[in-house]
């Protein structure tokens, strides 16, 4: 078959999107691609996932699985993803069909935490300090060092999964067990003045466009709430904004690429992960901008302008977690948009699994910080219980 991978032309309408993971992300970008006009074929294991309503075709597969990747490829004009992890060799069988993006190399960094963390410190951006584990041992002698310390998995561990925080002895034989007894990362556990992730779009010839700044809350280790534009000052937005652009331009990824941030007293920034898909820290997009994420991949991958990313009004959103479906009382779903301003997303997921993402509520404000006090009064109506702004942000002027 000839390859199409190389095409310099813009895939315009009705060409077919393929999405490799079917899960939220993949049914919102399905859905602004098809408003676009698009066809989308999705390959995720599970034929029911989240985007199958909205897809036109489903191929039920894993996500190593290069005779099913090629299958979808070969129906399809371009093919993106929802989900790093995916295999490398199936990113490299779809560029045969047509093109990757992002492609193999980007992946291949980002999907594993110690590479992706020894890329970040080799090519000069600023990280907290780490160390490479490979027993208990080393995250005893790491604990030592470090005091506090986050023991993370090398591959997967989302929303929690597959990572431990670590600040005694008697927990480090644990830890090892979360992260599934193999080479993992250990961090040193910061004390934060606040959470920021960036969200920068690249098309194939390197033009990009970059968010305004989300602030973000984590509990559970997992997303809690997000708010944007974050209420920082200019200087620091300024200055993460510009690291995400360097650090997109030198991964050269074409599509999307949210880079989550830590922001120190001192003002400091220091990268935390980085993600080469929509970000669940920037679902507020579709509230708040001019172009929502999910439209800006599609543009991005599909090389057409990118869309404007200023922010009409701020907005907010509260992740609504599978262990509201297990409380006394079922969800209120109709006591969500009671509050002015509010919205219920659902994502159309099966079994309500205690701690799994099962949609989210989004609020619009005068300022993002209204725009959030709106977002938890709406999810706290349906069951769901989040903790305010951390009072460290006083210190950058945030009330």
């Amino acid at each position: 078959m000839t390859s199409r991978a190389h095409s310099a032309r813009p895939i315009t309408p009705p060409a077919t999107i393929g999405m490799l993971g079917g899960g939220q992300l993949g049914r919102m970008t399905a859905l602004a691609a098809r408003s676009l006009g698009y066809g989308v074929h999705v390959l995720d294991p599970d034929a029911n996932c989240s985007a199958s309503p909205v897809a036109d075709r489903v191929v039920a597969a894993r996500f190593d699985d290069v005779d099913a990747a090629r299958d979808l490829a070969s129906h399809c004009s371009v093919v993106t993803l929802e989900i790093e992890q995916i295999a490398t060799e199936v990113l490299d069988a779809v560029s045969a069909y047509a093109p990757a993006r992002p492609g193999a190399a980007v992946i291949g960094v980002i999907q594993d935490r110690i590479r992706q963390k020894s890329w970040l410190s080799h090519n000069g951006f600023p990280v907290g300090p780490f160390r490479v584990v490979h027993s208990v041992d080393d995250i005893r002698a790491t604990l030592a060092s470090f005091r506090r310390t986050f023991v993370k998995s090398s591959r997967g561990g989302f929303d929690g999964r597959g990572q431990a925080l670590v600040s005694q002895a008697g927990e480090v034989d644990h830890a090892w067990k979360v992260v599934g007894s193999h080479a993992a990362v250990a961090e040193q556990a910061l004390d934060l003045a606040a959470e920021i992730s960036v969200m920068v779009a690249r098309r194939p010839g390197g033009e990009s466009a970059v968010y305004p700044i989300a602030l973000n809350h984590h509990e559970r280790h997992a997303l809690s709430w997000s708010a944007m534009p974050a209420p920082l000052p200019k200087e620091i937005g300024d200055r993460a904004a510009a690291l995400g652009r360097e650090i997109a331009a030198k991964l050269d990824v074409v599509g999307l690429l949210g880079i989550e941030m830590f922001l120190l007293a001192s003002g400091e920034l220091l990268v935390n992960e980085l993600a080469p898909r929509p970000h669940n820290s920037f679902h507020a997009s579709e509230r708040a901008c001019v172009t929502s994420q999910f439209e800006q991949l599609v543009r991005a991958v599909c090389d057409l302008p990118l869309g404007d990313t200023g922010i009409l009004r701020p907005a907010a959103i509260v992740n609504l977690f599978g262990d509201i479906w297990h409380g006394a009382e079922p969800p209120r779903f109709e006591g969500a948009l009671e509050i002015p301003g509010a919205r219920l997303h659902l994502y159309g997921k099966g079994e309500p699994r205690p701690a799994r993402k099962m949609g989210h509520v989004s609020a619009v404000g005068e300022t993002a910080m209204k725009a959030l006090e709106a977002a938890r009064s709406s999810a706290a109506r349906v069951g769901a219980i989040t903790e305010p702004p951390p009072v460290t942000l006083g210190a950058f002027g945030v009330t």
